[in-house]
């Protein structure tokens, strides 16, 4: 019995100058990933510093440019819990109603247009496509006097949409639904084939029910994509509620935390920060529980237009 000898390849070993810019490409990449956390990073870190922080004024709360506090104390959030005049709990509960209920309605609404616009042919197809986008093209603060009296008017009628009231905050939100949002989920439903649709058809199925127990559940990722936007949008946004909520009981956090830096005399950073750092929780929340769909959403909505 004779037995074959097998012959490997000689091992090829890099060294010299190949290794050692591999070794630098590779430092130089982790410097700029940390530069990149620290410049993303100290924004926040400022904010922690300022909260607990025993100084009132905004440059004494740090040690220089280290976002470290000046002393610390848990004064700022005393103050924010316990003052009468600072409802966070209330502003912050506004802020969720508002953003949460907008959030689903606006996913409705544009999981509805996006389906439409994708998986049927009609008249005027192409045209409100290019409407929902050219709205969007006008800030907000173009329509505020429009809104302004169309909630003054809407008020008389049904007062929980009119002025000073969620409910009208809401329904603004809602209006503002399609544009972006819609050309983003058109693109997702885009990339489903539409032998799905067929066989569904052929197997008796309506256009709802293919959309509802077929279709939904594909685009999960996009739904979660589409619904943070909405939710941090509506829950960060300023200028709509400042112009019309009036109540302190009917403010939203963004509005209710500026309440802190209208007296020219008395501003009052450290509870402002205290206030805005709550606030990220309702956000981060949000963000945990659709990281995995997050991801896959933006990258699947930006195959197809």
């Amino acid at each position: 019995m004779t037995s074959t000898a097998t012959s490997k390849a000689p091992r090829i070993t890099r060294t010299g100058p190949v290794v050692a810019n591999r070794r630098s490409r590779t430092i130089v990449r982790l410097i700029i990933v940390v530069l990149f956390c620290i410049f993303a990073l100290y924004p926040f870190l400022v904010v922690i510093a300022t909260s607990f922080s025993t100084a009132r004024s905004l440059t004494a709360s740090m040690q220089g440019l280290i976002p470290l506090p000046r002393g610390f104390s848990l004064e700022n959030y005393n103050t924010l819990f316990t003052s009468e005049q600072t409802p966070i709990f209330r502003w912050l509960l506004n802020s969720i109603f508002v953003s949460g209920i907008s959030t689903v309605i606006t996913l409705v609404l544009t999981t509805l247009a996006a389906y439409s616009f994708s998986r049927f042919r009609f008249y005027g197809r192409r045209s409100g496509l290019l409407a929902t986008l050219v709205i969007q093209v006008f800030p907000s603060v173009v329509a505020l006097v429009a809104i302004y009296l169309l909630l003054q008017q809407i008020g008389n009628i049904v007062p929980f949409f009119g002025l000073n009231s969620l409910g009208g905050v809401i329904l603004i939100y809602t209006g503002g639904a399609l544009g972006a949002n819609a050309w983003l989920m058109k693109g997702y439903f885009d990339t489903i084939p539409h032998e799905i649709d067929e066989s569904a058809m052929v197997d008796g199925a309506s256009h709802w029910t293919t959309f509802t127990r077929i279709i939904l559940p594909l685009i999960r990722p996009i739904l979660a994509v589409v619904g943070i936007l909405a939710f941090i949008g509506t829950f960060n946004d300023y200028l709509i509620p400042r112009v019309l909520l009036r109540d302190r009981e009917t403010l939203t956090l963004a509005v209710g935390l500026t309440t802190f830096l209208d007296n020219q005399f008395a501003i009052n950073w450290g509870v402002f920060a205290a206030g805005a750092l709550i606030g990220t929780f309702p956000i981060i929340i949000v963000f945990l529980l659709l990281q995995t769909q997050i991801v896959s959403g933006l990258a699947s909505g930006a195959v197809k237009g």
